[in-house]
């Protein structure tokens, strides 16, 4: 398994090395790239990579990062808090990031 450092070393491994070169924002339902004004429901993405941050004294540190790739071929990452509840997304957006799906956790 790649070794990516940090969260910031490896948000820079994936967009320079490894092409997720947007910035994905989570809605309920949907993944959204603001800047080209796209929305992507759950059925229209993949999880390519799911990568766990644990803060070494601070547990507001922990962050998910995701390596995704849309039905359209936009490639991008989501970095995402620990701790996001069922009331702040979707039941299927819950289950498509889960960590427990079978894909490279780094």
């Amino acid at each position: 398994m790649k070794d990516y450092g940090t969260l910031s070393q490896a948000i820079n491994k994936l967009k320079l090395e490894e092409g997720y070169e947007h910035d994905f924002n989570l809605l309920d339902e949907k993944l959204e790239l603001k800047k080209e004004k796209e929305t992507f429901n759950v059925e229209e993405f993949e999880v390519d990579k799911v990568l766990r941050f644990e803060g070494m004294s601070n547990p507001d540190d922990n962050a998910i990062l995701y390596a995704i790739t849309t039905s359209n071929n936009r490639k991008g990452i989501l970095v995402d808090g620990y701790g996001t509840s069922s009331g702040q997304v979707s039941s299927k957006m819950l289950k498509k990031l889960d960590l427990k799906d079978h894909r490279d956790l780094g």
